[in-house]
């Protein structure tokens, strides 16, 4: 059989792997034997539902086998195995999206030799290639008869051909490299070294692990989350969050729960990422929690387990009162799993908000890549999340210069302060310059500016927060004071205020005299249900779909009655309204580029000035 070639993003990176060095090349025997793991659990889960596995979970096991003289070593397990096609697709692409990003950065950062290229990406298999010059895989499926043998030396390529094996499973066959005055490859082909590297990454893997002809499994074989506090301190746990997980950063929080109880005994292990995945936010990112039923796992991602606002959460369930042989579809609606959800939900909640009291730093760094999920929470089934999640939503405070919760914007509310005042935008200068922010603030008044997509559907979601209603600078009945004297100057200026009406005519809903404006002369607002930030959302939504429509706000033009730019209007409707209605346009558009939204036509705006210069 001819040989096959890696693709190249494949290719690259499998090259920088065996060409650079790397600190900890020794994580290769923690990757290996974790893959066996897996493929033994996939065939222990089978096993539950057919008989013709023939084997006992005590029945699986992982040997390490090492000659010396060949400079062999060989990690072989009884697991589920691989047909010739899943040889194909899952060792002829490595780490299929981002990992010529990770190259580049790696590079970039100059850092090669003190990172843990295992660690950033899920390579997992490929890392053998920084300790073996040739590796050699032979599977056979269960169910099949016909067992197959992948070979590479590296980045150059590899084949796939029939070959013998008596028994399901997979072989992995590294032939070291030969030692240089910088690396000893010959440690891994110790058995003593290989033991504390065993002990050292792969403790809690549930199967035995036999070194040569021992009978005695080197492993403790108890799984990390079946160990106690005083067993097992954070760091170890957050080290097995990062090799699982392949994260770079340690977890803001581990989460560790010993429940028993009446209706169902739990025991889990839930990490809170610091750092969001690269495909955390598409649709092919796989939520959920491993779910084990003594000991046995029956689910890798197990989403009742979460509800979707902590989608983020990674970790593990296991609990003895789980049927094994439950199917799939019965996990869904199996009570005591819904008993262990609504449970883990209370917890994960109750940390959030630990962190947010006690460590706000690490709570801000979670925050601001899952804060997102959580405001989603709150928007989603008509709200019904929005009162246990209100509390751990952060904003940014106009006066405090930095995220705030609600709590703490309410707590510092003045006494005649009746309303939460916020603002919506692209960014935080943007909402910085709205002409409708100053008198707010002029009054005393603490903003909260939202910058996400989803913030204005949040607040209508909420509608308050401890009975302080939200109040946008852009609402029709933002009120600080001077409505008389307003209602006396719309009347005085109504014929003025309704040709500015006519002049903009479909455009805008309403023209009326501001009171929300202080040193600038116009603004946007909108009045009904659609907000100008909703209106964008829309937009941009209908440009994705391909769709030339999205729902428009009802825009309201408010000028201020007080400043130069009336008074010229004014003077121009008494005396010429050609020039009139030219400054009624052009201050339409002023509202609008204002209000960060797209002019129709800026050949025109750029006309109207010269018109009026």
């Amino acid at each position: 059989m001819s040989k096959k070639q890696f693709k190249a993003e494949s290719k690259r990176l499998l090259d920088l792997m065996i060409n650079s060095i790397y600190t900890h090349k020794e994580i290769f025997l923690r990757e290996i034997i974790s893959n066996a793991s897996d493929a033994m659990d996939k065939l222990a889960y089978l096993s539950l539902t057919d008989d013709k596995v023939g084997l006992n979970r005590e029945d699986f096991k992982i040997r390490i086998i090492v000659d010396p003289e060949k400079r062999l070593l060989t990690i072989s397990d009884n697991g589920i195995g691989m047909t010739a096609q899943e040889l194909e697709s899952n060792l002829g692409v490595i780490a299929q999206s981002g990992s010529l990003r990770f190259k580049e950065e790696l590079d970039a950062d100059k850092a090669g030799d003190a990172v843990d290229v295992i660690g950033q990406f899920g390579v997992g298999f490929y890392s053998a290639f920084m300790v073996a010059d040739k590796v050699t895989v032979v599977s056979r499926a269960y169910g099949e008869a016909q067992a197959n043998r992948w070979t590479s030396s590296g980045a150059d390529g590899y084949t796939i051909r029939p070959c013998e094996k008596e028994t399901p499973g997979t072989d992995v066959s590294m032939e070291l490299k030969p030692d240089t005055e910088d690396t000893y490859y010959g440690e891994y082909l110790d058995e003593h070294s290989l033991r504390q590297i065993i002990k050292k990454y792969s403790d809690y893997i549930r199967y035995p692990i036999l070194l040569g002809d021992g009978a005695e499994p080197v492993n403790s074989m108890v799984p990390i989350w079946q160990r106690s506090k005083a067993e097992v301190g954070d760091e170890e746990c957050f080290s097995y969050y990062k090799e699982k997980y392949y994260d770079t950063q340690d977890p803001v929080s581990v989460l560790r729960v010993s429940a028993e109880g009446t209706a169902v005994s739990y025991k889990a292990m839930l990490f809170i990422p610091a750092n969001a995945p690269h495909d955390y936010y598409n649709r092919d990112f796989q939520a959920g929690l491993q779910l084990y039923a003594s000991g046995v796992m029956i689910m890798e991602h197990c989403e009742a387990l979460l509800p979707n606002y902590f989608r983020f959460v990674r970790g593990i369930v296991d609990s003895q009162d789980l049927s094994l042989n439950i199917s799939r579809e019965m996990l869904q609606h199996d009570r005591q799993l819904k008993t262990i959800a609504a449970s883990l939900e209370k917890k994960i909640k109750a940390e959030l908000s630990r962190l947010m009291d006690k460590e706000p730093e690490k709570y801000d760094a979670f925050y601001s890549a899952f804060g997102r999920q959580l405001k989603y929470g709150v928007v989603q089934d008509f709200g019904m999340k929005k009162d246990l999640l209100s509390e751990l939503l952060l904003f940014y405070s106009a006066k405090e210069e930095r995220l705030i919760s609600l709590k703490t914007y309410v707590e510092a509310m003045s006494p005649e302060q009746a309303d939460i005042y916020y603002a919506c935008g692209e960014n935080i200068r943007k909402i910085g310059c709205l002409p409708q922010t100053e008198l707010v603030r002029d009054a005393g008044f603490d903003i909260l500016y939202m910058t996400d997509e989803a913030d204005e559907f949040v607040v209508q979601a909420l509608q308050s927060y401890m009975e302080k209603p939200f109040k946008s600078v852009n609402d029709e009945d933002l009120d600080l004071g001077g409505q008389e004297e307003r209602e006396k100057l719309t009347e005085e200026y109504k014929p003025l205020l309704d040709f500015v009406a006519e002049t903009l005519g479909d455009e805008v809903k309403a023209v009326k005299i501001s009171g929300k404006l202080k040193s600038h002369p116009v603004c946007l607002t909108t009045q009904g249900g659609v907000s100008l930030e909703m209106e964008k959302y829309f937009a941009a939504l209908a440009r994705a779909q391909g769709d030339g429509g999205g729902l428009k706000a009802e825009r309201v033009l408010e000028l201020n009655a007080g400043h130069r730019a009336f008074q010229l209007l004014k003077e121009a409707y008494e005396s010429d309204r050609d020039k009139a209605a030219k400054l009624a346009a052009l201050l339409y558009d002023q509202a609008l580029l204002i209000a960060d939204m797209p002019i129709d036509n800026p050949s025109r705006h750029a006309e109207l000035i010269w018109a009026l210069l």
